[in-house]
């Protein structure tokens, strides 16, 4: 294996089930479910009635948001709808971000002899690492948008109804307000139509790139400079972990409630 920096954009396969390969950013995905499913038990057998100073500002941060979303939504019923689905999003990504940094991601793995994929090159060892940085891998924020998108477009459907949803997108009757309106009209829930699958796009490459750019930014800085330059990027990379786990969370609430909003005619 030669020396250098080791980036790949696709995650490595470790093994496969069933026919369905197991890459070390799903094995990672993994590993961030246990540690909020534990963290989530641990806190529910712990509650009291008189609350430590752990469980009071967890409490807090639990309000605050809530309110945030009832207050987004203009509607408690719907919050108490969302909540747990937005919260999730965030703390699944944030964990995600954070564990980025944890010793032994990326570091720990194991030699794979690796075939000849060019004619004429010799067969090679590279290095596998057992665990990836579950938002450096495509299929993983892929995966987030689509659930995102999905429960974007089935609230809108179900909250004002598949017709008057679908109206947004292609407004019958709108050729009755003269022809140049109606094309206007027609153009405009075509441009509306598009945006809604750009948005599979722009959740999952906003996430991807900006992750997956800050762990190439701090592998070449503990490259060059392995004692001092990695510090001040993996800071600013604490930061925009949880930048973007907010950013996927409140973007997924915001197109929640222009979805919910019934078209105006």
């Amino acid at each position: 294996m030669d020396g250098g920096i080791h980036v790949a954009i696709k995650a490595e396969q470790l093994t496969e089930w069933m026919g369905i390969p197991i890459t070390n950013a799903l094995l990672m995905s993994w590993v961030v479910v246990l540690l909020l499913c534990t963290f989530a038990l641990l806190t529910r057998y712990r509650l009291k009635l008189v609350p430590s100073k752990v469980q009071l500002t967890l409490e807090m941060m639990f309000v605050g948001v809530f309110d945030f979303v009832a207050d987004t939504l203009e509607s408690k019923e719907l919050a108490k709808r969302f909540f747990p689905l937005i919260t999730t999003i965030f703390l699944f990504i944030f964990t995600a971000n954070m564990l980025e940094f944890t010793p032994g991601v990326g570091s720990i793995g194991f030699l794979a002899r690796q075939a000849a994929t060019i004619a004429g090159e010799n067969p090679h060892t590279e290095f596998i690492p057992l665990f990836r940085s579950m938002s450096t891998d495509l299929n993983v924020t892929l995966a987030l948008a689509i659930i995102s998108f999905l429960v974007i477009e089935i609230s809108g459907i179900l909250m004002i109804g598949f017709f008057k949803y679908f109206h947004r997108f292609l407004p019958v009757g709108a050729f009755k307000h003269g022809i140049g309106n109606g094309f206007i009209m027609l153009f405009v829930g075509i441009i509306e139509f598009v945006s809604e699958l750009i948005r599979l796009i722009s959740f999952s490459f906003r996430l991807f790139g900006n992750i997956f750019a800050g762990e190439v930014l701090i592998a070449v800085a503990t490259y060059f400079a392995p004692f001092i330059l990695p510090v001040p990027f993996m800071a600013f990379e604490v930061f925009v972990g949880f930048i973007q786990a907010a950013i996927f969370a409140m973007l997924t609430l915001f197109f929640i409630k222009l979805a919910v909003l019934e078209p105006a005619h």
